[in-house]
Formats: structure tokens, C-alpha cells, sequence
């Protein structure tokens, strides 16, 4: 059964993860989204070492448990099954999506960046399940150089993608500006720092969940 999309996609990167008491942190605020209501997450982290990322993802793995909960890990292919996650994220310079699918087989979820003022040359022609767009607004969040395209370049993103393309749209996005860019075209809203620098991640995300279904 194909996996559904929920609306919201929390994106946690290890930049908001602190050091000190880190497991407890993790597993408590797995635990936490998990009550919430998430189905879908990503962990990223761009710079940990693979002790780093693995001791992360088992922590987020128990309190996430499965199957009904899917975990993304951003990058790296190769650490997805050692880490009991459900697919992988790949952007210009890691592994293709092409390799990802071959590596995970058919079951995985494998997402990668589909393009900001105009859609990727050949990027619908890639094995994945969706594709993530922006950024949207601003972001401090995700190191880019890509201009902003806004509501106006969801729409037209949408247009050259056709109706059939799960399009998640990232990169600053506020949860008053999400209805018009769920409008526009996009089928997820991917969130970062909107959920996880506030004081209380899983309840912003419950507020994001009871906002946009």
C-alpha cells in the first residue's frame, strides 16, 4: 500500500539537537512527536560523525517506532537500513536517486530536491516518491544559494510537474502562509526551525496538524 503524505513534514536537523543530556533530549522529544500525532520525519545532520548519526537514529527509532511512523534520513544511503529508518533524502552530490532506489529496494521512501525556479532537467523521469521544492521563503536553516521562489513559484513548479508528483515545499515557511502554498500546488509543507527552535517542538506541531489537517 502506497505510503500517504501527511501535510506536515518535520525536518530535524542536528543543529537543534543540544549536546548536553542529548539522548534524553531525543527520546524525550521522539516520544513527545510521536503522541502528536507525526508519521513522517527527517533527521539531518550534515556534520555529525556516523556514531553520531547512528546513536541519534536509534534513539529516534524506538521512540518513533514503526510501521506507522516513516523516518527519513537525509544523505546517507548507505546508514538507512543500519539505522532501522524507512528511506533516504538525497540532494546534488550524494547518491543519486537512481542509486538510493537500487540500494533500498522498491519499499523505501526516496525523496530529493526537484528544483526551485524551474523543476530539474529530467527530474520527473528519477524513481522517487516526492519531490522537495524552495526554498519557498527565506531560511536560515538549510545552507542555500537559491533565491526564493514564493506562492507564485509553487504554482508554477506545480504546472511542470503535472497533478500525479507529491511536491513538498520547504525553506522558511510560516504555518499563516501554508494554506495559500498547499493552494498553489504543494501536497506537504516541510518544516524545520518553525517546529524545532520553539520551546515546545511537538506542540507547535500539533498546532501545524490541527491547522492544515
Amino acid at each position: 500500500m502506497p505510503f500517504s503524505f501527511p501535510k506536515v513534514y518535520p525536518i530535524l536537523d542536528a543543529g537543534t539537537i543540544p549536546q548536553a543530556e542529548r539522548a534524553e533530549f531525543l527520546q524525550r522529544l521522539g516520544a513527545e512527536l510521536a503522541e502528536a500525532g507525526v508519521t513522517l520525519l527527517e533527521y539531518r545532520n550534515k556534520a555529525g560523525t556516523e556514531a553520531e548519526l547512528l546513536a541519534d537514529a536509534a534513539i529516534l527509532r524506538a521512540a518513533l517506532p514503526g510501521p506507522n511512523i516513516k523516518l527519513i534520513l537525509d544523505d546517507r544511503v548507505d546508514l538507512v537500513e543500519r539505522a532501522g529508518f524507512d528511506g533516504v533524502h538525497v540532494d546534488a552530490g550524494d547518491a543519486t536517486p537512481a542509486d538510493a532506489r537500487r540500494l533500498l529496494g522498491p519499499e523505501s521512501i526516496v525523496g530529493t530536491f526537484g528544483g526551485s525556479e524551474a523543476l530539474v532537467p529530467e527530474i520527473l523521469k528519477d524513481p522517487v516518491d516526492y519531490l522537495s521544492i524552495g526554498p519557498i521563503f527565506p531560511t536560515m536553516t538549510k545552507q542555500t544559494t537559491k533565491a526564493p521562489i514564493g506562492v507564485a513559484g509553487v504554482r508554477k513548479l506545480r504546472e511542470q510537474a503535472g497533478p500525479n508528483v507529491v511536491l513538498v515545499a520547504v525553506g522558511g515557511v510560516t504555518l499563516d502562509k501554508s494554506p495559500e502554498i498547499l493552494s498553489a500546488g504543494a501536497n506537504v509543507i516541510g518544516v524545520s526551525a518553525a517546529i524545532f527552535r520553539a520551546k515546545d517542538p511537538a506542540g507547535e506541531f500539533r498546532r501545524w496538524l490541527q491547522a492544515l489537517g
